[in-house]
């Protein structure tokens, strides 16, 4: 019978002790510390050697194979599926899996010591400094995350890159937006900001990092102007939102590892349900991708009181939009962005030359021109005016559809016209001399 070389060592170690304390240069509780046991167990090892010797202090159990030793098969079988599906994915991606497809039934750590050992997986790197945690806040809905993170998030087409704008709630890590787009623009992060907004409702802060969209930063690394904001800066002024920008990628770094945590995993579900357009890649985020992760990651508030404002009647497409002030030029035009638009002549009024508008694009590209709560003008992306469209509102009264009031009754105006009146005095002579 053959034992390793470890086995051995151990043996001759025992053996040594015993025969010292047996001498006297040892007493038996010594013997016992050296050996790391209990001074019962060093008797029964000093009766097996008096009894059988030498081998007696060789330890048999090293010769039985383990009663919870992991079948050979088995362990060919995850290691050929990681080879030839499921390649790239790391170790506790790969384990949800094959449990939940593959109907494997071993545990998170052999897997892991095996793919390790194959040379498939790397082991982990050494973590950097000690940063201190910031505590989450405690309701749900108190603080929003907001981040675009540029990357080939479509593995069929590794030449192309998307950009996914993902909304995160700090309180509960629950994901409510994540779709893919072209490009983080203003655009696309009040799409995403008006999602949330219609399915949750208003958050107490948004924190982002200050992209152009986001801050204005007169000089790179400076603070931040807070006298001029952008167009989702005044959006969120306007609806009570508070935005809280972040000076560095550590600062904001629960959203760094919702981008980490996505990178690693959307990739290659995207790849292995063989989706390569935008359009799939969404309707699988909102279908499968995004439940799994929320019933993954995701847990209760420490208060269970939401932070969430309703929404109510709040028109968010006159908010969520570019809004800029313009003049009215001479021939009844404005500019936004090198289109023009083209004003019709307004009810009650010769011109508007000279009159102080608001300009506002919208999500969908089409213009709207706006004098207090009167609409002025509806427009396409093309500034072709598109002809109002006529609606009755609640109260029975016919409206301008898409107007935020609806417009005066016209009455007539009638101007006072007073008698001419008498000149009291002297009349004071008039002339050349005078």
């Amino acid at each position: 019978m053959t034992y390793a070389v470890i086995a051995m060592e151990r043996a001759m170690k025992i053996q040594e002790v015993i025969l010292r304390a047996m001498s006297g240069a040892l007493t038996w509780p010594q013997a016992a510390d050296i050996l790391g046991m209990h001074p019962r167990s060093l008797r029964r090892w000093r009766a097996r050697q008096q009894r059988v010797g030498y081998d007696g202090l060789l330890d048999r159990r090293r010769q039985r194979p383990s009663p919870r030793l992991a079948p050979f098969a088995e362990i060919e079988r995850i290691l050929r599926l990681y080879r030839e599906r499921y390649a790239g994915f790391n170790v506790r991606h790969f384990h949800q899996l094959v449990r939940r497809d593959e109907h494997v039934t071993l545990s998170y750590t052999l897997v892991k010591t095996a793919l390790q050992k194959a040379g498939l997986v790397a082991k982990r790197r050494a973590r950097g400094r000690h940063r201190r945690r910031r505590e989450p806040r405690p309701c749900f809905g108190e603080l929003l995350h907001l981040d675009g993170s540029p990357h080939a998030w479509l593995a069929r087409c590794p030449d192309q890159r998307q950009t996914l704008i993902a909304v995160l709630d700090d309180a509960t890590q629950r994901l409510l937006y994540a779709q893919l787009w072209s490009a983080e623009t203003t655009t696309t992060v009040m799409s995403a900001l008006g999602d949330v907004f219609r399915t949750c409702g208003l958050p107490g802060a948004l924190y982002t990092d200050r992209a152009g969209w986001a801050f204005l930063t007169p000089k790179a690394g400076g603070p931040i102007d807070r006298t001029h904001l952008t167009h989702v800066g005044r959006a969120l002024a306007h609806l009570g939102i508070e935005h809280i920008g972040a000076y560095s990628p550590q600062a904001r770094g629960r959203g760094e590892r919702l981008n980490r945590t996505l990178q690693d995993r959307l990739v290659n579900e995207l790849r292995l349900a063989g989706i390569a357009t935008l359009e799939a890649a969404n309707a699988y985020l909102r279908e499968r991708f995004i439940p799994d992760h929320n019933a993954r990651f995701s847990h209760p508030p420490a208060d269970s009181t939401a932070a969430f404002v309703a929404l109510g009647d709040v028109d968010l497409d006159q908010i969520l939009c570019e809004e800029d002030e313009r003049t009215v030029a001479p021939d009844n035009t404005v500019s936004f962005d090198t289109v023009r638009l083209q004003l019709a002549k307004q009810p009650g009024r010769p011109t508007c030359a000279g009159a102080r508008v608001t300009v506002r694009r919208h999500l969908d590209g089409r213009f709207t021109v706006w004098r207090g709560p009167t609409r002025l003008g509806l427009y396409a992306a093309s500034g072709v005016p598109v002809p109002a469209r006529v609606e009755q509102a609640a109260n029975g009264h016919f409206r301008v559809a898409g107007a935020d009031r609806p417009p005066m009754r016209p009455r007539r105006i009638v101007r006072a016209t007073a008698g001419r009146q008498r000149r009291l005095g002297p009349r004071l002579p008039v002339g050349p001399g005078f």
